[in-house]
């Protein structure tokens, strides 16, 4: 009974820092401490451990529909199941982060033409009217089914669970300098962004709310955002 009191208290002052971070624009970029650092040892230890015993859990259940979505990409269009491409990880490292295919195999040729820049000069390289999205391709995106095999990026250790998204190195490179902070953790398949927006608010714009988990890391932080992933990716809220 203690034990559900305290959590209910992390989960009501977690839900006000949220509603604070919403509703009254917090700047991170002069509000984050100079000296913001990643995890601990201990943290990260229990960190990994969670990863490895979760996410084979949750392959356990997964497999059976990920041979569904695998056969359903290869009978909608020609090309490979998977799609791999190179991301930046903790600490700037690059490594090959894995998909289901959703698009044509040439998409990443045509990036440059559905580029987008909005308002305020920021790329924006994520459209709902996406063209070069298959048809299968929409259905698994909003569903978020096409990152499943993220989750053998986490048993290899090149992703967490939770995290800031991995980056496309094209983007980073247009980073400010304090953006670069978010790299200080692993990066992850959910995160605090992406169950607060996620594709409505570009990773790359959205960079205070990572910063902002990084500065507030807990365990139960990481418990919420997965728990909160769940009704965001069943309803498809953000995701295109």
């Amino acid at each position: 009974m203690l034990m559900e009191y305290s959590l209910a208290q992390h989960l009501l002052r977690v839900s006000t820092m949220d509603w604070e971070l919403s509703s009254k624009k917090i700047n991170h970029r002069r509000a984050m401490p100079a000296t913001l650092s990643g995890l601990t040892p201990e943290q990260r230890a229990v960190k990994r451990l969670v990863d490895i015993v979760v996410t084979s859990m949750i392959l356990l259940v997964a497999l059976p529909i990920m041979a569904i979505v695998a056969l359903a990409i290869k009978l909608d269009s020609p090309g490979p199941i998977l799609f791999k491409q190179r991301r930046v990880g903790e600490g700037g490292k690059l490594f090959y982060v894995y998909k289901f295919r959703s698009m044509v195999v040439n998409a990443e040729a045509l990036q440059a033409q559905v580029n987008q820049t909005d308002a305020q000069g920021h790329v924006i390289h994520k459209s709902k009217h996406d063209p070069r999205i298959t048809r299968v391709g929409r259905i698994i995106r909003k569903l978020s089914l096409d990152e499943f095999p993220q989750f053998f990026n986490v048993l290899e250790g090149t992703m967490s669970l939770v995290g800031p998204r991995p980056e496309l190195p094209w983007l980073v490179e247009q980073y400010q300098p304090w953006q670069r902070k978010r790299f200080l953790v692993p990066q992850g398949i959910t995160g605090w962004w992406q169950v607060n927006g996620r594709s409505e608010k570009p990773c790359h714009l959205c960079t205070e709310q990572d910063l902002w988990y990084i500065e507030h890391y807990s365990l139960w932080l990481d418990m919420i955002v997965l728990f909160k992933t769940i009704p965001a990716a069943v309803t498809g809220k953000g995701a295109f």
